[in-house]
């Protein structure tokens, strides 16, 4: 975790004999890294009160998220989705099903095809620590407004589609 960023003034100085460093890029930068060091290290705290990964987190949304929209997903979607290789969603999908929060199931119009779903026991276990996650998250962003919530989202999909090579939306 970065706990000791370098002052402005210690970036200008630095700037002087590497004329390629911005001060404000690496500012920018540097905060935006300890931001994130913080915000995962909380969200790790939540992970281990659940006894979850956060793989295993992952694919209990994408598969809620589903349950919404009235569908399952197959293996390759919800590696897809989570941006994880075939082979790490197939331990993620093992150590799920072994524990009864989802099952795999021949899809009816391809036998071949498997998809996933929650387990009724899944879709309470995911109900049980959404509120919980919910205030948390609502916890980490309390000290945004709404409009600075919004120009936060902006800025950070610019990064993003910068960084993909996708245009924002």
């Amino acid at each position: 975790m970065l706990k000791d960023l370098p002052r402005y003034e210690c970036l200008l100085e630095a700037a002087e004999q590497h004329p390629e460093l911005e001060p404000s890029a690496i500012e920018s930068y540097m905060n935006l890294l300890r931001t994130a060091d913080l915000v995962f290290s909380e969200q790790r705290r939540f992970m281990d009160r659940i006894s979850l990964s956060q793989g295993r987190f992952t694919v209990l949304m994408l598969l809620n998220r589903c349950c919404e929209e009235g569908g399952a997903r197959t293996p390759a979607e919800l590696a897809e989705q989570a941006g994880v290789t075939r082979a790490t969603m197939t331990g993620l999908i093992d150590t799920l099903e072994k524990d009864g929060l989802v099952q795999r199931e021949a899809d009816p119009a391809d036998r071949r095809a498997l998809n996933v779903r929650l387990t009724p026991q899944g879709e309470a276990f995911v109900n049980g620590f959404l509120p919980d996650w919910f205030r948390q998250v609502a916890s980490i962003m309390a000290p945004l407004g709404e409009k600075e919530r919004k120009q936060l989202v902006g800025l950070l999909q610019k990064l993003q589609a910068s960084l993909s090579g996708v245009e924002p939306e």
